[in-house]
């Protein structure tokens, strides 16, 4: 169940990055911006799956959160710090002093 929610709420952030960057950049502004979400999703997930099956076995805490659903809360916590501090400063400019 927690990794249906985790899988729904990357559909919803992939669906408003495109849409964003497809009115602002076009067709493929917003095919970049999703190949580079799935790209970022892929290898994070493999090297938090990776990082977890050092530390946790497979039954993990419970039925509801074995470690491939703690590997994705890995996940999502550490591409929501990534993508805060990258679209965050990403368009944005420095105003230098006169």
């Amino acid at each position: 169940m927690i990794a249906l929610i985790i899988f729904y709420l990357h559909i919803l952030a992939v669906t408003a990055l495109f849409t964003y960057h497809f009115q602002r950049e076009g067709l493929g502004g917003g095919m970049l911006t999703v190949g580079f979400f799935g790209l970022i999703f892929a290898v994070g997930w493999s090297i938090a799956t990776l990082v977890l099956k050092l530390f946790i076995d497979d039954k993990g805490f419970g039925a509801m959160l074995d470690r491939s659903a703690l590997s994705l809360v890995l996940l999502t916590a550490a591409e929501a710090v990534f993508y805060h501090f990258y679209y965050s400063s990403g368009g944005r400019k420095k105003q230098t002093a006169a």
